[in-house]
């Protein structure tokens, strides 16, 4: 077959200019993205309840909703919180759920159930999660003037929001920090006292004044036309010259007896960008977006906005692309490193330029060729897919070099041109296969890892063995072919080794020697990484991902009092300003946000806080100092402080606590503290943190008296009615002009609370005014802040870290069960350390699955069953020598550093394999059987195959130094991943060059 495509070089030549065509057609179609198009089978439900208790919220929502989705097929995982004026419930599937279907089925669940939620109650929302919905980047739009916030956020939601969504790719602006205009209509009482007349004469008034006639028609012969009510109200100039009615014969207009005003509306959260009342937008792409040309287009548009609108001011925040470029990048440095060092090392190596600049034409040709297979298997450009091809570039460069390598040898033998082009390719072509099939074998098997890291695995897999057999098909058919069009005109090959691998080979074959000499010291000297790796690994730190430069920070502080959010936002300025700026700018969030997307049960209490350092030695001494000025200032109020996430933290993070214990008390009758907290005095743990079902809150209870009611002859409802319009924010009508809506709201003076009830009064049926406070009495005492529940009903936590654990979360589990029988409570222990165990159990399954493909297929390549224990046994000392290299570069155990063990692992069994196949051929070539003649083999394979090990492993590690030598987002990232590897790689080239002869000799022998 490679006679067949060196004999016809146009043909083949031809063919891949084709396919180069239609690759680069594919790059310029293929969508890039920060992470795969992820289908996460998860839903969250968000409820809006102005002025609702938990209880409420719970009882009458939420509760239900959990009932009507418990029956849903493929149902995993059902959690809700109530909270004030707002709810969450998040619903969890198994992966490989349709959740498309799933999204339509609960939108027809939570219609079904529309009757039964409360009128004034808006539609709760569904949000599909989604891992791409993390915004891409955030826009800052502040008014100069901070009285021209209605305006401003008209400008924003009718202008500025849809002329990005506009761009092409952009899926949804979302909104945080916008304001609405509303007329208020604030009474006074005591001119109403002396006209005679209660609160509610004001909204009647305006209510008969805003009527609509509704769809009248009125026929004039052949003609008809509908009828529209003239005279409608427009403005506040028109609610204040209503009339009201005194007597018979006296009116009144209603500026007399109230003040009006336009204002804005009350809001539950506030947005702050460097402590200024502004609004943000969080822009989202589409999936099939490319997000590099997503961002120039945005900033282009923002540049227009600030001419266009110079009354705001415009800042981007927050760019996420950052990332993707850094993959790009890496990706770039990979491909332009490797092909330079790929050149000095086949230089030196061979003493030749030829080869070299073939090395310079199967390299990027081979990586282009990949984005062909990338639309076939429908691969976005992502940075999973990115760092799967740049895996798989250094097992291309190893492909590439064995290949050439054994071509030049064969020539050296004295074969012609083609012929040594045939054989070269022939000798390897076995070997090769297997070691991208024993590659992929490692990989493979990691896509049927549960959860997201299955999915994320499978893009890296598939880019891996989409550009591995690329590299297969580029180094049987091309390689070839360039190679005898490279030298088919140089008549004098030469016939010898360049002085530098000379050098190396004469010392080689000493150290060779020396080794069979001294079998035991070599064997133990060998075997001495193992404890040293199982040491170092002991010593080193596990995360979810490396240490990286984090300049930016989220502050959350809960003021743990019952405070508005106006009070909130003021003391969150105040704390800001207190400062002096050390942070380049940040942003606020006080109260409850907009976002349309936000899986946040926020609080009217609660701000959060994003903050920009200019380095974190700025950042830790700042958030040392904010914190101590919390405790200083208002000592009830909580302080929470972290990294800010990026993406790769939202998608590997998990909010789960590492330790939960939850229970259920059927005999409880009321949820108060005082009831729940007493059974936890001997909890088994005592560090414990109370979960958001404990934590409390004040509160004001208020009840009717119902004997006063009878006694004086007055309806419930005129109290509860009444208690609406004096104390909250009672809507009266609307008024509709075009596409835009004024609400008209009753609002009182901000008086004390009893000032109030004695001012405002009630009729009864004889027309008698009494005062609201004869009426009802109130308490004050404290309650439970949320309600938590699930699939079972509502329930109780505390959690504990790791560090809080006093034993083995095994016996501390039994002493749980324990306690909770002793106090009849119905218990559940869950939390991350739960499904750690889990996932390690699941992956050192997939990890024995992936060992025995291998053995199996190596066990065809070898037929034989004991060679491919050889190759198997050498990956232990590559993991161990991985480890070392992390523990002496001060990195951790983390996700990057594993996925270099599992490329380090590829490459390093790639070299056994050569070795193995090599030994084995040359043995087959000898006669004898005897020892002597298996040393002849074993020696002269190490000599054979000597340079393209050497020639791989110093190319690989070359080719990763940079990375070390750099600084930014992207090499801290790849840090751990080179370490791994050139650490795994070092004692895999030593294990290959000796240890392996050592074990097939003394198996063979």
């Amino acid at each position: 077959m490679t006679r067949y495509f060196i004999q016809r070089p146009i043909a083949v030549i031809m063919t891949f200019v084709a396919l180069i065509g239609l690759s680069v057609l594919a790059w310029l179609n293929r969508p890039v993205s920060l992470l795969p198009d992820i289908d996460v089978p998860e839903m969250a439900i968000r409820v809006d309840y102005a002025n609702a208790s938990p209880e409420a919220i719970e009882n009458n929502i939420l509760k239900p909703m959990r009932e009507s989705f418990t029956t849903m097929q493929g149902l995993s995982d059902l959690q809700s919180a109530a909270s004030n004026e707002n709810g969450l419930l998040r619903l969890r599937f198994n992966y490989g759920q349709r959740m498309d279907l799933a999204f339509v089925e609960v939108n027809e669940k939570i219609d079904r159930l529309t009757d039964q939620f409360p009128a004034d109650m808006s539609r709760p929302r569904v949000i599909r999660v989604n891992y791409t919905d993390i915004p891409i980047a955030k826009i800052q739009l502040i008014p100069k003037d901070a009285s021209n916030m209605v305006e401003s956020s008209r400008l924003a939601e009718n202008v500025i929001k849809k002329r990005i969504e506009q761009i092409e790719g952009i899926s949804l602006v979302d909104l945080s920090g916008t304001v609405e205009e509303q007329i208020k209509i604030t009474p006074d009482l005591k001119a109403l006292e002396r006209a005679g007349l209660e609160i509610e004469a004001i909204s009647q008034a305006i209510q008969a004044a805003n009527q609509e006639l509704g769809g009248v028609e009125v026929k004039d012969g052949q003609y008809q036309y509908y009828m529209r009510m003239a005279g409608r109200l427009n403005n506040a100039e028109d609610i204040a010259a209503i009339p009201i009615r005194i007597s018979d014969a006296k009116y009144i207009p209603l500026h007399q007896l109230a003040n009006i005003k336009t204002a804005e509306e009350k809001v539950s959260g506030f947005h702050f960008y460097n402590q200024n009342r502004g609004i943000v937008m969080n822009i989202h792409k589409q999936p099939q977006a490319v997000m590099t040309e997503l961002m120039p287009e945005i900033e282009e548009s923002i540049e227009q906005f600030k001419m266009d609108y110079p009354t705001l001011e415009i800042a981007i925040t927050q760019d996420q692309s950052i990332f993707l470029k850094a993959g790009i990048n890496n990706l770039q440095g990979s491909l332009l490193f490797g092909g330079l060092f790929a050149f000095a090392v086949l230089f030196l190596f061979m003493g030749s330029f030829r080869l070299p600049v073939i090395m310079g034409i199967s390299l990027p040709l081979s990586l282009i060729l990949s984005f062909l297979f990338f639309e076939i298997f429908g691969l976005s450009i992502n940075i999973i897919s990115l760092s799967g091809l740049a895996l798989g570039l250094g097992m291309l460069i190893d492909n590439a070099i064995i290949v050439l390598e054994n071509i030049s040898r064969k020539r050296m033998e004295g074969l012609n041109l083609l012929d040594a082009c045939v054989a070269g390719v022939g000798e390897v072509r076995g070997a090769l296969i297997s070691s991208v099939l024993t590659t992929l074998a490692v990989f493979v098997p990691l896509i049927f890892l549960s959860g997201v890291s299955g999915v994320l695995f499978f893009d890296q897999a598939v880019s891996v063995g989409i550009i591995l057999t690329v590299s297969l098909g580029v180094s049987f058919v091309l390689l070839p072919l360039l190679y005898r069009l490279f030298f088919e005109k140089k008549k004098d090959f030469k016939k010898e080794d360049s002085r530098f691998f000379k050098s190396i080979i004469r010392g080689f074959e000493k150290s060779h020697h020396w080794s069979f000499r001294n079998k035991r010291l070599s064997f133990f000297l060998i075997l001495l990484i193992i404890p040293l790796g199982l040491w170092a690994f002991w010593s080193l730190d596990q995360k979810g991902l490396p240490d990286i430069t984090r300049n930016e920070a989220v502050v959350k502080i809960n003021w743990n009092e019952p405070i508005d959010v106006v009070e909130n936002a003021e003391r969150t300025k105040t704390l800001l300003q207190s400062l002096d700026s050390q942070f380049q700018f940040s942003e606020t969030d006080a109260g409850i946000p907009q976002y349309l997307l936000s899986l946040e049960n926020a609080e009217l209490q609660e701000s959060l806080i994003y903050l920009q350092f200019e380095n974190e030695e700025i950042k830790d001494k700042t958030l040392t100092a904010f914190e101590a000025l919390v405790e200083q200032s208002y000592s009830k109020a909580s302080f929470e402080k972290e990294n800010a996430k990026n993406a790769f933290d939202m998608l590997f993070a998990s909010d789960e606590p590492y330790f939960r214990v939850q229970w259920q008390d059927p005999g409880l009758k009321n949820a108060d503290p005082q009831s729940i907290k007493p059974k936890l005095e001997n909890f088994p743990a005592d560090q414990y943190q109370l979960g958001p079902s404990l934590e409390e809150e004040s509160s004001m209870i208020m009840m009717i008296k119902q004997a006063e009611l009878l006694r004086y002859g007055i309806a419930p409802d005129q109290i509860i009615s009444q208690l609406q319009r004096v104390l909250g924010d009672y809507k009266i009508s609307e008024l509709k002009q075009f596409a835009i809506i004024t609400p008209v709201v009753l609002e009182t003076d901000a008086k004390a609370f009893e000032d109030l009830l004695k001012a405002a009064k009630v009729k009864n049926s004889e027309g008698k005014s009494y005062a609201l406070g004869n009426f009802v009495e109130y308490e004050w005492g404290n309650k439970l802040k949320k309600i938590t529940a699930d699939a079972s009903g509502t329930y109780f936590s505390v959690n504990l870290s790791e560090e809080a654990l006093p034993k083995d979360p095994e016996v501390l589990t039994a002493e749980i069960n324990q306690w909770a029988s002793s106090h009849n409570l119905i218990q559940k222990v869950s939390g991350r350390y739960f499904s750690d165990q889990e996932n390690l159990k699941e992956l050192a399954f997939i990890l024995l699955i992936s060992v025995v493909l291998l053995y199996f297929i190596l066990s065809a390549q070898f037929e034989s069953f004991w060679q491919p224990l050889i190759v198997i046994f050498t990956l232990p000392f590559g993991i161990m020598g991985a480890v070392l290299m992390l523990w002496i570069g001060g990195s951790s155990i983390n996700i990057m550093s594993a996925i270099g063990m599992v490329v380090m692992l590829g490459i390093m069994v790639n070299d056994a394999i050569l070795k193995v196949d090599t030994m084995n051929r040359n043995l087959k070539a000898l006669e004898k059987k005897d020892k002597e003649s298996v040393y002849e083999a074993v020696f002269s394979a190490g000599k054979i195959r000597l340079k393209p090990i050497l020639m791989t492993s110093i190319t690989t590690l070359l080719t990763l130094s940079p990375v070390l030598l750099s600084g930014g987002l992207g090499a801290e990232l790849q840090k751990p991943l080179v370490l791994a590897v050139m650490g795994g790689l070092t004692i895999g080239t030593f294990t290959a060059l000796y240890f392996v002869p050592l074990v097939y000799y003394r198996l063979a022998s």
